[in-house]
C-alpha cells in the first residue's frame, strides 16, 4: 500500500461527503486512476487538493498538485512535453535536457489534477494511456522511458452535454467515485460559512428559508438541471451586500427577493414539459413566493 499513510487521516477540507470520502481512500490505496463525478460546485477540486496534502512529503515539500482545464485545445504537447529547439541545437535533439516536460512530468509524486475530463479530445485521452497504465511514457526518438508516477484525479459533470465523448479503453483505466449535493442542510450551511464573505449579519431564520428553498428546487420534479452550492453561497453573499448599499444592518427577506433572479435562475434549467411555458426567472420568482407563503415568512 503506497498511500497507506492516509488511512488515519482525513479529508478535513471537506464538509460530509464520508462515503464519497471512503471511497476514494479505497481508490488511492489501490493506486487507482479516480474520476469524481458530480454537479459543479460540490467540492470536486476541493477534495482532490485535500488528497495532495495528505500524500506523503518529499523533504519538508508538499506533494505537488498540477492542474489541468479540460478543453479541446488541450494538446498532448501540453501534457507530456515536447522537443525546445534551442535546447536541441545545443544538447543534441534526442538528449534530455533538450525535452521540456509537460504536466505529467510535472505532477511527478503528486497529483495531477485534470478537471472537466470529458472535454478533451480522443487524441488526447489516447496520449495519456501509457502513464495511466505504466506510469511511464515513451517519447518519440528517445532510447529511455521517462518516469511519470503520479495520482490523476479527474473530475466529470454527468448533466454537461457540450464534452466530447470518452472512449472506453480511456474510461476503463479509472475507477469512478460519486459526488453528490450536501446530505443535510446543517451541512449546507456550514460549507456557506466557511466559503461565503461575511459582511453583516444574516439571520439564521432567513439563512434557513433561502437553503430549504434551493434545496427543494434540486428534487423539483420540473428542474432538469440543480441548483449548485455557488448558489446557496451566491445567494448569502449578494443579499449581505444588497442590504448593505440599502443601508440596512442586516439582511432582510427584500434583500433575498432582490437578488433571487440574478443568482438562481441562470443555474437551473427546466425540464422541456414547462421550459417553453415559463422562463426560468419567473419560474425561480414564483416558486419562491409559494414557497414563503407555505411557510408563512412573506
Amino acid at each position: 500500500m503506497k498511500y497507506k499513510e492516509i488511512i488515519n487521516k482525513d479529508f478535513q477540507d471537506i464538509l460530509g461527503q464520508d462515503d464519497t470520502k471512503k471511497h476514494l481512500k479505497s481508490a488511492l490505496l489501490s493506486e487507482r486512476n479516480i474520476i469524481l463525478v458530480g454537479a459543479p460546485g460540490i467540492g470536486k477540486t476541493t477534495l482532490a487538493k485535500n488528497v495532495s496534502k495528505l500524500m506523503p512529503k518529499t523533504g519538508n515539500k508538499q506533494a505537488p498538485f498540477v492542474r489541468v482545464q479540460g478543453s479541446p485545445d488541450l494538446t498532448a504537447e501540453d501534457l507530456i512535453g515536447d522537443i525546445d529547439p534551442i535546447k536541441a541545437l545545443k544538447f543534441g535533439p534526442t538528449s534530455k535536457e533538450a525535452f521540456s516536460p509537460g504536466k505529467i512530468f510535472q505532477a511527478n509524486n503528486g497529483v495531477l489534477f485534470f478537471d472537466e475530463i470529458n472535454r478533451c479530445s480522443e487524441k488526447l485521452q489516447n496520449s495519456m494511456l501509457q502513464a495511466l497504465e505504466e506510469k511511464k511514457v515513451t517519447i518519440g526518438s528517445y532510447k529511455v522511458d521517462f518516469e511519470a508516477d503520479f495520482v490523476f484525479i479527474g473530475t466529470m459533470n454527468p448533466e454537461d452535454t457540450s464534452t466530447e465523448p470518452l472512449s472506453d479503453v480511456f474510461l476503463d483505466r479509472f475507477d469512478l467515485i460519486y459526488m453528490e449535493y450536501p446530505e443535510t442542510a446543517e451541512i449546507e450551511k456550514e460549507i456557506i460559512h466557511m466559503s461565503g464573505k461575511n459582511m453583516i449579519d444574516f439571520p439564521d431564520k432567513l439563512m434557513n428559508v433561502c437553503l430549504r428553498f434551493i434545496r427543494m428546487l434540486r428534487e423539483d420534479e420540473n428542474v432538469e438541471k440543480k441548483p449548485s452550492v455557488r448558489a446557496s453561497i451566491g445567494l448569502y453573499e449578494r443579499a449581505q451586500t444588497h442590504a448593505i448599499l440599502s443601508n440596512r444592518k442586516n439582511v432582510s427577506i427584500k434583500d433575498v427577493q432582490a437578488v433571487l433572479i440574478s443568482v438562481i435562475s441562470h443555474r437551473i434549467r427546466l425540464k422541456p414539459s414547462i421550459k417553453y411555458l415559463k422562463k426560468p426567472e419567473d419560474y425561480v420568482k414564483e416558486e419562491f413566493e409559494k414557497f414563503c407563503d407555505k411557510g408563512g415568512y412573506l
